[in-house]
């Protein structure tokens, strides 16, 4: 309840409210088969920090397991198509797209990694966008770790979501 400054009286305030928790606590997952089946995108975004000399060993394409940045590519886009396998109360969803992109970055340095999902139909892909974004990064550390185990991965987070019933979200930049 939230206090009304002009009169002193509490006003009521809606909450918003969990949607894969009953109305007893418990976990669910959410009835969508009423809502209609649109196009639907998501996009997610993550970086890999590392030392430079690290970064110019995937960038020569000398790492010891291969091609860094396309097996990490073809593990994001596989996590994405297996998000309901691996998130308990997430639908299966037939994606229509997966995109993953990685860009070095000499400043940061590190890998900058960016998947974008698209569907159609009654749910939206925000957590498939993420899963591809986190597998892609735990599999380039996973590729360098031999040579620099203080790797780090930061700032996965959803960038836009479009589509549904909860329309445009873009982060702040």
């Amino acid at each position: 309840m939230a206090r009304n400054s002009s009169k002193g009286k509490l006003a009521s305030k809606s909450k918003p409210a969990l949607t894969h928790i009953d109305s007893k606590g418990d976990a669910r997952m959410v009835d969508v088969s009423a809502k209609p089946a649109t196009e639907r995108t998501a996009v997610a975004e993550g970086r890999v920090v590392m030392s430079k000399a690290t970064l110019a060993l995937i960038v020569s394409g000398n790492a010891k397991k291969g091609d860094v940045l396309g097996t990490a590519r073809v593990a994001g886009i596989m996590a994405a198509k297996r998000t309901s396998e691996l998130i308990p109360l997430c639908h299966p969803l037939a994606l229509s797209k997966v995109t993953l992109d990685i860009a070095t970055d000499a400043k940061l340095p590190g890998c900058i990694v960016r998947a974008a999902v698209k569907v159609t139909g009654p749910t939206g892909v925000e957590m498939e966008a993420l899963t591809a974004v986190s597998v892609a990064c735990l599999t380039i550390y996973d590729m360098i770790k031999a040579v620099e185990r203080g790797v780090r991965i930061e700032g996965i987070h959803l960038v836009e979501k479009i589509g549904g019933k909860s329309g445009h979200y873009r982060a702040a930049d």
